[in-house]
């Protein structure tokens, strides 16, 4: 009997998906996806069985803007990424993808309000319809994941489809830590393709802290020079620029941080009049281990502070062209301030008697330099938890409360909205945390209207974003670190709340995760299983020519080209050609078996 199963079980393997169980006692939950399962799932899916077949050698997508950069360059990137399904089969009837963009202005840069909505109908034409160049994109990424490759005759498909889609949140974004280690150009530049791939659409970049500061200022070159680890670890204007623009085409906006007043030892390393001396036994500029440094925190006393936090953001308006700076404004501990009898004494002459009022004092006075640079502002949460009154139109990022150890982050929401505030929810998206087992989970339930408030305060929540910070991840180990654990957050962030079945989402993120490792994005696995004879080391893997299920290769241990093509999930025919195969062999075996006993009684 217990041969019985385990031979049923391999053949429902085989069959069903490419992910496996974990334990024989311990079956996979939920309804498998079908082909092309698209990620994160549409506002509204409706998928026919009848299939049409696409030419994809010579697929061709055509729009109605001509000379848009960025409708030109998502038609290219998009027809490579479907010209991956060239298998070698017969070639399909449609050859071209319509792109019809109702508004025709090709905007610059994404931004705060951009329309992301899009229609798709898949008939006998394949059509794509959007308001604006931006809903485009986010649909091209669609069609991308519809495709897949019929296993008998290698023809491409997709399934008859209409999907009406738009996204649940505006603000859908990855904040990614280049201080404590530094994260190379190539790299920045692969995530933000794999956040393309999912979505999402704001590259929250935490460039500088107290560590290092690898920002190449041009107001301030002796920032980067003194601050950073070395030369070779600092982004030029050239990168910086280069980064903005490879996010622009694919409908990214990059808010950079520069946080103060706390987290900026960095910055004192050239500019040392910037920190507060601290006390130690009526001695200044001496450090207190675990609670000070000797020069710590930006100093509020002095103008001269905010006339060179004004003369740098100043630069930095210039050089990211989103409207939005993350300020930063977190974990500005008082240990140093209560130190020192000068601060004292300035906020005795100022009617201060608590150092929130400090705290007050020094974010205002930081919001109204932004904004006399033209910025708006995201900040973290604790000046608002602390007390302080900061201008209306403030976003407030809410980080804390993701860990049991903590209040919970729902408490924050439900206090900080009811005060006014728009927020942004990380506080259960951040993926420096690590832990054995299927985390994504806990990523994918994470539901950022889940605290108790009004609708108005809810609709204060414009989206979230997940974080990772870099103490023990570099270039080396990044991708594979955020991959598809964010596809999670991005889910989330996009589909409606009701699409929050965890068991049936893992089938559709392990396609997801497969066509990310297929593009070049070293996603980690989410379960027992495989994607296919193109996993990352194998002697196969450079030669993929599909991300489907099936995977067509040379193989170089072999003399000869050969053709391997495994079971697509959900396939029917993949199961009756596989289910023949091993009942044959399986009944060759029994038979072998039966003859050999009966051999071996008449032998004694």
């Amino acid at each position: 009997m217990i041969l019985f199963w385990c031979f049923v079980t391999f053949l429902v393997t085989l069959c069903n998906g490419h992910l496996t169980y974990i334990a024989i006692r311990l079956p996979l939950q939920g309804s498998v996806a079908a082909p092309g399962a698209p990620w994160p799932h549409p506002k509204k899916w409706i998928q026919d069985s009848e299939v049409i077949t696409l030419n994809v050698q010579n697929i061709n997508i055509v729009h109605n803007i001509p000379g848009c950069d960025v409708l030109e360059e998502a038609a290219n990137r998009h027809r490579d990424i479907i010209q991956l399904y060239d298998v070698g089969g017969a070639t399909g009837n449609i050859r071209n993808i319509h792109v019809r963009v109702r508004s025709s202005v090709c905007e610059r840069y994404p931004h705060d309000k951009m329309d992301e909505s899009y229609s798709i109908y898949v008939d006998a034409n394949v059509t794509l319809t959007s308001q604006t160049i931006w809903g485009a994109l986010r649909g091209l990424e669609t069609l991308s994941q519809l495709i897949y490759v019929d296993e008998k005759t290698n023809q491409v498909l997709m399934n008859k489809t209409t999907i009406h889609d738009e996204p649940r949140f505006g603000y859908r974004g990855l904040m990614v830590d280049t201080a404590r280690h530094f994260i190379p150009v190539s790299i920045l530049k692969k995530n933000l393709d794999a956040m393309s791939y999912n979505k999402l659409n704001v590259f929250h970049w935490h460039i500088v802290d107290d560590q290092s500061f690898p920002y190449e200022s041009v107001t301030f070159p002796e920032l980067s020079k003194k601050g950073a680890y070395s030369p070779v670890h600092v982004y030029s204007q050239a990168d910086v620029a280069e980064i903005i623009e490879y996010a622009r085409l694919r409908g990214i906006r990059v808010i950079p941080e520069f946080d103060t007043p706390g987290h900026t030892q960095s910055w004192g390393k050239s500019h040392k009049e910037l920190l507060t001396p601290c006390w130690v036994n009526s001695t200044i500029g001496r450090a207190l281990p675990n609670y000070h440094g000797a020069y710590e925190i930006f100093n509020p006393m002095l103008d001269t502070t905010f006339t060179f936090l004004r003369d740098f953001l100043a630069e930095i308006r210039k050089t990211f062209p989103d409207q939005y700076v993350h300020l930063g404004m977190d974990e500005a501990y008082p240990y140093c301030w209560q130190s020192s009898p000068n601060v004292t004494e300035f906020m005795e002459k100022n009617n201060m008697t608590e150092y929130s009022e400090l705290e007050e004092y020094y974010t205002n006075r930081v919001l109204n330099v932004a904004k006399e640079v033209n910025y708006s502002y995201v900040i973290w949460q604790e000046p608002i938890e602390h007390g302080v009154k900061a201008k209306p139109d403030t976003i407030v990022e809410v980080w804390k409360g993701g860990r049991a150890v903590e209040t919970n982050w729902a408490e924050y929401m439900a206090n900080i909205t009811q005060l006014g505030y728009k927020t942004i929810l990380s506080s259960c998206w951040y993926l420096n945390y690590i832990s054995y087992g299927q985390d994504w989970r806990k990523y994918y339930e994470c539901e950022p209207h889940s605290f108790i408030g009004s609708e108005e305060q809810k609709e204060r929540v414009i989206g979230g974003e997940a974080c990772i910070w870099t103490e023990y991840v570099d270039g080396t180990n990044i991708l594979s670190r955020l991959w598809p654990r964010a596809s999670a957050t991005a889910e989330r962030l996009w589909s409606p709340r009701d699409v929050n079945d965890t068991e049936d989402a893992k089938y559709r993120l392990d396609q997801q995760r497969c066509r990310m490792l297929r593009r070049g994005i070293p996603a980690e696995p989410i379960l027992d299983g495989y994607c296919g004879d193109y996993e990352a080391g194998t002697e196969t893997h450079k030669d993929v020519q599909s991300y489907t299920g099936y995977t067509h290769y040379t193989d170089l241990t072999q003399n000869t080209a050969q053709t391997r093509i495994d079971c697509h999930r959900g396939s029917v025919n993949c199961c009756i050609q596989t289910n023949i195969g091993i009942i044959t062999l399986t009944f060759y075996f029994l038979m072998s078996t039966l003859i050999n006993k009966l051999s071996f009684k008449n032998d004694l």
